[in-house]
């Protein structure tokens, strides 16, 4: 006899394992949960939105799942008094359910927030070092992009990113972001330096501008530039990535694949493509020491840059084990938090442009 929860009896999905009270198809398999219902049990509508609000509030994205469950148990069972005008709410065209209602005014917020932050100048670099398996030394620096709130707390990209990444804001943060980078580059001769790009901002106007005058005024900052296109990114326009880094590393620039084996590279590209860096997704990194999964899949990435003749980076370590192992796997750079956070002023910045928030040109 299966054990009954809140009207429900609970029969794991055999697939995903996982019980969730609406009918349906499984979303981790072809065919419906196998998930019965024993008693309709009266629902409040006040609860169910205090839940949703709540879930919104913490950062979940299921909304739909969500909002098939409310309407579900909308549908079901005895209803107290004010529980069909919720439901009508849910349903009718043009309206919304409390959990994408939340999302879409979280994402106008953060829209706004980054519109201002662009507008008073409030973008800067968090420079975080690369080191290299046998120096022990920082080959290269990452300069991540952060904006300052109008309260001047510092906000990472992947606080909003994700919203902005689609829209013409996320390519006036490429944008920001390289001209901090150029900036950094302009005033530190010894420094060489990473800066992450979308795919989508290969042609933006404003973008090339920025990059083709910094690149004049300064021979050598093309042979210290790299930059950082995700695999997830690339994928999008492989052809149009293909022709601009063609085009690109004729000055020296350098080209790094973010966020190798997250994706899905095809490895035809990923042999037409030419990059000169393979940066592997720090999900693969994590507790490599002892994950035996993680050691295979670091391996085989490891191998295919080494055939396709690609520096390697390993991101996101956090531990001496996590670097010792991956040293004697033959990475060729580490990056992560055991070796150094992303800092705003690190110390070998000159202090003209440290105490600046973004750069200039």
């Amino acid at each position: 006899m299966p054990a009954i929860q809140d009207g429900f009896a609970l029969i794991p999905c055999d697939s995903c394992l996982r019980c969730v009270p609406v009918r349906g198809t499984c979303k981790q398999r072809d065919g419906p949960c196998d998930l019965r219902r024993t008693s309709p049990p009266a629902v409040n509508p006040d609860d169910l939105n205090g839940i949703v609000a709540k879930i919104a509030e913490e950062g979940a994205t299921n909304g739909a799942a969500i909002n098939e469950a409310f309407n579900f148990c909308m549908s079901s069972g005895p209803k107290p008094e004010g529980t069909t005008m919720a439901r009508k709410s849910f349903s009718e065209p043009g309206t919304e359910d409390p959990i994408t209602f939340a999302v879409t005014e979280r994402d106008k917020s953060t829209l706004q927030m980054v519109r201002e932050a662009l507008a008073d100048g409030r973008t800067m670099l968090a420079y975080q070092p690369v080191i290299g398996s046998v120096t022990g030394e920082p080959a290269f620096y990452e300069g991540l992009i952060r904006i300052a709130d109008d309260t001047g707390r510092i906000i990472p990209a992947s606080q909003f990113m994700d919203v902005v990444e689609t829209q013409d804001l996320g390519r006036e943060i490429d944008c920001a972001a390289l001209r901090c980078g150029l900036g950094a580059l302009g005033r530190t001769p010894g420094l060489r330096l990473s800066i992450n790009m979308s795919a989508r901002s290969i042609g933006y106007p404003k973008w090339m501008q920025i990059l083709k005058r910094h690149l004049g005024r300064d021979d050598t900052i093309g042979e210290r530039l790299i930059l950082e296109i995700s695999e997830r990114s690339a994928m999008l326009v492989p052809e149009l990535v293909k022709t601009f880094m063609t085009d690109l590393q004729d000055r020296g620039i350098t080209f790094a694949l973010d966020d190798f084996g997250a994706g899905q590279t095809s490895f035809r590209h990923l042999k037409e493509f030419y990059f000169d860096v393979l940066k592997i997704d720090g999900s693969f990194v994590r507790n490599c020491d002892v994950d035996s999964d993680n050691q295979c899949i670091l391996h085989a990435l490891i191998s295919i840059g080494q055939q396709f003749d690609m520096f390697t980076v390993a991101g996101a370590v956090e531990t001496g084990a996590e670097a010792q192992f991956l040293v004697e796997s033959g990475v060729d750079c580490m990056q992560g938090y055991y070796y150094g956070a992303p800092e705003i002023r690190p110390d070998w910045l000159p202090p003209a442009h440290r105490d600046g928030l973004r750069g200039t040109g």
